[in-house]
Parts: structure tokens; C-alpha cells; sequence
């Protein structure tokens, strides 16, 4: 990889991770599906009117738009205000992988290979042991949904295969485009008019920075900079970098929360990271088990 292209890619993973605790200054202020809802329409405002829809059905596009929207971001979203630390959703986000493996195995017909046992092995481990943890850091609920948003990243990646998009960037953007509106209606649906009647309120520097901040360099210019990357490299080249998104997630939510990071804490964490790059490694693949 050029060396322009690695610093890029890197400097993404430092801004997705420290996405995690811009999401804890926002959703401390409003509510997290409305947080969610605001960069969405951000991110797809007015950028969508200067790209061409991908030749892709619209199904497609809904089912995407809101797997990633609702299910990745917003249960992410709503799980950091439901208790989760900064550092332990970045991390636990990354249960997609083994989430995706098996789902791949079984809709797919994908193989499985053994770098891919063990490490979804590890990152199993690594979520049990996260079971354990007393300090505060992770909440029942919070977990919950954080295994809801890697479930669903884990559906919005098979939903890329099948739809098989030519341009990836209009894909996503017209996709991100299906979202905003349902989100407005759950938002309605759970807490009726007081959080849009607050809304203005609510609207001071920390929310605005953290509507800001996820839609325009973690969403917009992130996804671009990434689906770059990923037409111009080897996917087995560029993917290990996102295992640098918990390690800034957790370094975010230190540093800027003094989230404590115990010793269950970050072997749990290790685990799962470790399982993911485990999952990397190149071994020859087994044929599907009868």
C-alpha cells in the first residue's frame, strides 16, 4: 500500500474510533435514535442530489440503508445511552466478523477455514468474558444492542453482495438516503412529540459537534476514503486496518470519559480483537460440514 494510503486509512480508523465517544457527548444531551436520524439526514443532504442513483434496485437500497442506519448505528447509538462505555461498543461492534462467518456459512455456502474457527473461538471468549465485567462498563441492555448492530453490520455486508453495486459511494449515499425518516417515525413512536418539541433546546454545542462530526468525516468523507481503498487494494490488505477502530475507541472513551479499562476489561477486549485478526490469516479452508 502507497504510503499517502496507509496514513489516510489510518487516520479513518482514528476518527471511527473516536466516533464512539462523539456518539456519548451527543446521546447525553437527546435522544439516540434522534442523534442517529440528525446525521443521517446530514450525511445525505444535499450531497444526494449530486449523485446519480446506482443501477440497483430500490430494495436493495431500503434493506441496506436500513441495516446500516437503524440497525449498525442507530442500536450502537442507543446502546452507548443505554449504559455500554464508549470503548466496550467499539469493541463489541467488532462481533460482526463472527456474526458475519457464520451467516456466510449457512446463507452462502461460504467455507469455513481454520483461521476463521479459531479466531471466531477467541472473539466468543472474549464476549463471555465481557459477561463478567463489574465495573460499570458494560450494561445488560447495552449489550444487547451492541450484538444487535453487529448482527445487523454482519446483514448489510451480505446485502452489499447480493445487490453487487457498481458505485459503491452512490449505493451508500442513496441508501443512507431510505433511513432518516423511519427514524423520525421510531423516535415518535417511543417518546410521541417531546424530544422534536425539545429538540431546540437541546441544540448546543456538544450535540451539534457530535451531528456534525458523525456525518460529515466519519460518514461521508470515511465511507469515501475506505471504498477507495478497498477498489484500489486487496481486501486482505486494507481490512486488518480496522482492528485499529477499538483500540482509538477505547483510548476515546479513557481519555475523554476515564472509562476504566480493568483487567477483565482488556482481556476481553484482546480476545476479540485478536480473534478478528486471527480470522485474517490465510490457512486452506474446510469444505462445508453434512
Amino acid at each position: 500500500m502507497k504510503r499517502n494510503d496507509l496514513i489516510l486509512g489510518v487516520l479513518v480508523m482514528v476518527v471511527w474510533g473516536l466516533n464512539f465517544s462523539v456518539i456519548k457527548l451527543g446521546v447525553n444531551e437527546i435522544d439516540p435514535l434522534l442523534l442517529t436520524a440528525l446525521r443521517f439526514s446530514l450525511a445525505t443532504l444535499p450531497a444526494i442530489f449530486f449523485v446519480k442513483k446506482p443501477n440497483v434496485s430500490w430494495l436493495y437500497l431500503i434493506v441496506y440503508g436500513w441495516l446500516f442506519a437503524i440497525g449498525i448505528w442507530g442500536m450502537a447509538t442507543w446502546s452507548i445511552q443505554a449504559g455500554l462505555s464508549a470503548g466496550m461498543a467499539s469493541v463489541l461492534l467488532q462481533m460482526n466478523v463472527v456474526f458475519g462467518l457464520f451467516l456466510g456459512y449457512f446463507l452462502l455456502k461460504e467455507t469455513l477455514s481454520i483461521n476463521k474457527i479459531i479466531g471466531s473461538a477467541l472473539a466468543i471468549i472474549g464476549l463471555l468474558l465481557c459477561l463478567t465485567v463489574t465495573n460499570g462498563s458494560i450494561t445488560q441492555s447495552g449489550l444487547i444492542l451492541i450484538l444487535c448492530a453487529a448482527l445487523a453490520w454482519s446483514l448489510a455486508s451480505i446485502t452489499v453482495k447480493k445487490a453487487a453495486p457498481k458505485q459503491v459511494f452512490a449505493f451508500s449515499l442513496w441508501a443512507m438516503a431510505c433511513a432518516p425518516i423511519p427514524l423520525f417515525l421510531m423516535v415518535y413512536w417511543q417518546s410521541g412529540s417531546l424530544p422534536f418539541n425539545t429538540l431546540s433546546t437541546q441544540l448546543n454545542g456538544r450535540v451539534i459537534f457530535s451531528v456534525l462530526f458523525q456525518a460529515y468525516p466519519v460518514t461521508l468523507l470515511g465511507y469515501w476514503i475506505w471504498n477507495r481503498l478497498l477498489i484500489s487494494y486487496p481486501l486482505t490488505m486494507v481490512a486488518p486496518l480496522t482492528l485499529l477502530v477499538p483500540i482509538f475507541g477505547l483510548l476515546g472513551g479513557a481519555l475523554f470519559y476515564q472509562e476504566q479499562i480493568s483487567a477483565v476489561t482488556l482481556v476481553a477486549s484482546l480476545c476479540v480483537i485478536s480473534g478478528v485478526f486471527v480470522g485474517f490469516i490465510s490457512f486452506k479452508p474446510f469444505k462445508k460440514w453434512v
